[in-house]
């Protein structure tokens, strides 16, 4: 088999959930999504209330339609095999289990830093609430600072979310609430910083926090926990006060298998813990910016280039030779994950040229200008940072999809070299 490290970053889609259905929510990856709305005036009551409380059924339809299975573990579909499964692949080329020669192995495991880790979704109704994964799936934001990976903003509408929702927590088991009245937040915050929660955990909101690590595991465990550990300001929205106290008490007989490790407390330690992550005061968020567009270069910029820095390093995990990669050339090119085959190729010069397939099956330039007068490349490369400071741009799908924004200099180098004609 030959090794594929294009197939194996083939869908940038972690940190949760994802699914979308129907031909009109089928977007391309340089599409806007449908609005998230609830309905119009006048709908009725009951059938809004049904479409909010949701379709287990459908759920499980979109979960294996939409591929979730790809990125997550824990879906209730059997995981897909590991030459489709964008996670089990950086997976077995770190470990070395990938059938590669030495050199590519080792130039792959430099520059392996995204999707080694991906939350499994197991357990999701003993841990999450319903409502919060609908909002989730409807308004990606970034739950867990150090994956470099988020949850991309697919073209999902409400009702879609909420069978999804409806689906991954469908299942609850039966055990004693543990209402947290009586419980002490003070106590809670000197069993955080004893205890070293913050050695895994980011509590974003919080000041004066310090911390301790005395939970010691082996190097790799460390790391995924550490990974996979969510910024603790959303667990107030994720969880219920109980879930969180149950959790902090447990985690591996709620979700067997889970990288958190059961850090030794009593009960009454835990509603502490749990009383004081879900009552901290927290300092509202700064508002967060967009970086600084520079102005176009002056000399003179060549598409080896602009595919030695960005093409090849981003654009082609989604936009893949398909003749490389056995047929399959990502969700933005052959189609996957919700979005229609768009055609666009952005592992060669020609493939660039030839543009994508809109909606009619006609073929449109990546180089038109909007109304903004921005090139839709340029457009898709913006509205990913605009993503990321939590404006996602109504007209445009950020690009590359739930990775981190392309940085103000190679956005310069590809506006810059549109504007040259595209010199090859």
């Amino acid at each position: 088999m030959r090794a594929r490290p294009l197939l194996a970053l083939l869908a940038a889609l972690a940190s949760g959930a994802a699914g979308c259905t129907s031909e009109d929510a089928r977007g391309s990856a340089l599409a806007a999504p449908p609005p998230a709305s609830d309905g119009g005036a006048g709908a009725n009551a009951p059938a809004a209330a049904a479409a909010l409380a949701g379709d287990p059924a459908r759920g499980e339809r979109l979960v294996a339609e939409f591929q979730c299975n790809r990125c997550h573990d824990g879906t209730g579909h059997a995981p897909a095999a590991r030459d489709a499964h964008c996670v089990q692949c950086h997976q077995d080329i770190a470990a070395g289990r990938f059938q590669a020669p030495a050199a590519a192995m080792k130039r792959w495991n430099e520059n392996l830093v995204q999707l080694r880790d991906v939350p499994s979704l197991a357990a999701a109704g003993d841990r999450l609430r319903r409502d919060w994964i609908r909002g989730f799936l409807l308004s990606p934001h970034d739950v867990r600072p150090r994956l470099h990976a988020t949850m991309p903003r697919l073209a999902i509408g409400p009702e879609q979310a909420s069978d999804i929702a409806a689906y991954l927590t469908r299942e609850r088991r039966e055990r004693p609430t543990a209402p947290l009245e009586g419980a002490s937040a003070a106590r809670g915050r000197e069993l955080y910083e004893a205890k070293g929660c913050g050695t895994c955990h980011a509590f974003s909101g919080t000041t004066g926090l310090t911390a301790v690590a005395p939970v010691k595991g082996m190097e790799k465990e460390t790391r995924a926990a550490i990974a996979l550990a969510p910024d603790l300001r959303h667990a107030r929205d994720r969880m219920e006060p109980a879930d969180l106290a149950a959790w902090v008490l447990d985690p591996a007989a709620i979700k067997p298998g889970t990288p958190m490790p059961q850090v030794p407390m009593s009960p009454t330690e835990a509603r502490d813990l749990a009383a004081f992550i879900t009552t901290a005061e927290l300092s509202p968020r700064a508002p967060a910016s967009t970086p600084e567009r520079l102005p176009l270069l002056s000399r003179r910029v060549t598409y080896a280039e602009v595919d030695r820095r960005v093409f090849r390093v981003t654009c082609r995990h989604c936009h893949s030779e398909p003749d490389y990669a056995l047929g399959d050339g990502g969700p933005g090119n052959t189609g996957g994950f919700g979005f229609k085959p768009r055609g666009l190729n952005l592992a060669t010069y020609e493939g660039i040229a030839a543009g994508y397939v809109d909606d009619q099956g006609e073929r449109r330039s990546v180089f038109s200008r909007g109304p903004d007068g921005a090139p839709r490349l340029v457009a898709a490369l913006l509205a990913r940072q605009a993503e990321e400071a939590g404006r996602a741009a109504p007209a445009v799908r950020g690009m590359p999809l739930g990775l981190p924004a392309v940085g103000p200099e190679e956005i310069q180098l590809v506006e810059s070299w549109i504007a040259q004609g595209r010199p090859q």
